[in-house]
């Protein structure tokens, strides 16, 4: 099953965004060169976009490029290490509104080491956050992920990864693989969304500052 993609037209009149911002954003490595997908259409050769990835990864352009040249945020998009090393208290994620109260109080209290979370920690309470957020999955869905996760945390720790939640005949799993990663499931299963730590790493650098 291939994730679920998004023509130029498409994006451009979705986000408002002009074909000049799109591609001055390339040239600038704000956008990887890897999501520009050519497909063959009947209109002849047209390109596409990771659908999910590539409103996210807008989203948080238009949200900082008031504040930082392109360069600036081309920077900081591609040094992730700072967000690796953060360390915060319980406290520290209410005040910086991490993640919503309801994710916090749910996941959050048993979700620590030594009264502070770490990277992996807070990257667990994002994934459940935002997927709750968008009203994808349940809050029994929510608890399997959060299980999932803390349950794979020391295989997948250090290591690039994402994340594929499906569902087949009303029942939900969550799939955690190696990035990058091809996965093909039969026609009966219906992928809901499919998240890659880079998308989750950008979510939180986002509400670190």
């Amino acid at each position: 099953m291939e994730e679920d993609l998004i023509s130029k037209k498409e994006l451009l009149d979705l986000t408002g965004i002009s074909y000049g911002q799109l591609y001055r954003w390339k040239r600038k490595q704000l956008i990887p060169e890897s999501w520009f997908i050519r497909k063959s259409t009947y209109t002849g050769q047209e390109t596409f976009f990771p659908k999910e990835r590539m409103l996210g990864r807008i989203q948080h352009i238009l949200s900082k490029k008031d504040d930082l040249s392109l360069d600036e945020l081309a920077g900081k998009l591609s040094d992730m290490s700072s967000v690796h090393k953060q360390l915060l208290t319980i406290e520290e994620v209410r005040e910086r509104n991490i993640v919503s109260f309801i994710t916090l109080e749910r996941y959050g209290q048993c979700d620590r080491d030594e009264h502070k979370y770490s990277f992996e920690q807070l990257i667990h309470l994002v994934a459940v956050d935002l997927l709750l957020g968008k009203g994808e999955l349940s809050l029994e869905e929510a608890d399997l992920l959060h299980r999932t996760l803390s349950m794979n945390r020391t295989q997948f720790e250090g290591k690039r990864w994402e994340l594929f939640f499906a569902r087949k005949m009303g029942v939900s799993f969550f799939l955690q693989a190696l990035a990058p990663s091809e996965l093909v499931f039969d026609e009966g299963v219906r992928l809901i969304s499919r998240i890659t730590l880079e998308d989750l790493t950008e979510q939180l650098q986002g509400k670190l500052g």
